[in-house]
Order: structure tokens, then sequence, then C-alpha cells
């Protein structure tokens, strides 16, 4: 009998702790479950990547070009926007933020580094009060893009 307590015990505490750990808001045990095999799959594509990365740079296989690299990852709520340049792009941001605005997205997160390099990462949500228009990824990276472009024409001609 105190075995089984103990063991009932045991694990719902170890649900308690995959609960906090995963975010999960789930009560049912299974569905913690599958929470955690969720956030387990997330944080192996996020391994993967960063592998990749570290052996493409490892190879020097990274070649951002003259025209910064751009990925605009879909999520649930808006879009993960990722700007990177192995040069300075000076006055860069400011194109890639009016962009953001002609989008009608609001920029929840950012961060953002000009010194040597160029790299933004912002996630940005389509504002409430703008139009009806659907807003997917490949639209937000054709607008990006065009307004990467936008700049590499304005600092040519300087």
């Amino acid at each position: 009998m105190v075995s089984r307590v103990h063991k009932r015990t045991s694990l719902c505490r170890s649900i308690q702790q995959l609960r906090s750990i995963t975010n999960s808001h789930a009560r049912r045990r299974t569905s913690v479950i599958l929470d955690a095999s969720e956030y387990i799959r997330g944080l192996k594509q996020k391994l993967q990547e960063l592998n990749q990365l570290a052996v493409a740079a490892a190879q020097n296989v990274i070649d951002y070009g003259p025209m910064p690299m751009l990925k605009v990852e879909q999520q649930e709520e808006g879009f993960m926007i990722k700007v990177l340049s192995q040069r300075s792009c000076q006055g860069l941001l400011a194109f890639i933020l009016e962009a953001f605005e002609r989008l009608g997205l609001e920029v929840l997160q950012a961060r953002a580094s000009c010194v040597d390099t160029f790299c933004l990462e912002a996630f940005g949500i389509k504002e409430n009060n703008q139009g009806t228009h659907l807003v997917n990824a490949r639209v937000v990276e054709e607008v990006v893009s065009q307004a990467i472009q936008n700049w590499s024409e304005v600092t040519k001609q300087h």
C-alpha cells in the first residue's frame, strides 16, 4: 500500500516537472506527454539547424554574398524574420522596418546588430486594425526582399 502511494506521488511529481519544463498547460497525463514529445521534436530540429550552421561555418561555406540572407518562418501567431549579412549594412534596418509597416506587422520582439555585421531577428504579428487581406510567409518574404533590394540600389547610388 505504501509503495503504491509512493509510486503515485513520484509519478505526479515527474508529470509536474515535465509540465513545467515544456510549458504545458495540459491537465491529462497523456496530453502532457504529447506536449513533451512535441517540445523534444522542436529541440531536435533546432539542434540540427545549429549543427548544420556549425559545419558550414567550419567549412567556410556560408557566403552571404553582396546581399543579406533572408529567412521568414510563419509561426502560430506571426512571423519570425531573420536577416544576416557578413558586412555592416548602414540604413538597412530602416528599410526593413518600413516594409513591416507596409505589411501592417507589429514588431513584438527584435534583436539587431549593425556593428561589423548585420543581424536582425524580429518577431512580428499582423495588427488587428489593419486590412483583412491575408499575409503569409511568402508575402512577408517578398516585401522584405524588395526592401533589401531597394536599400541595395540606394546604397549603390551613394
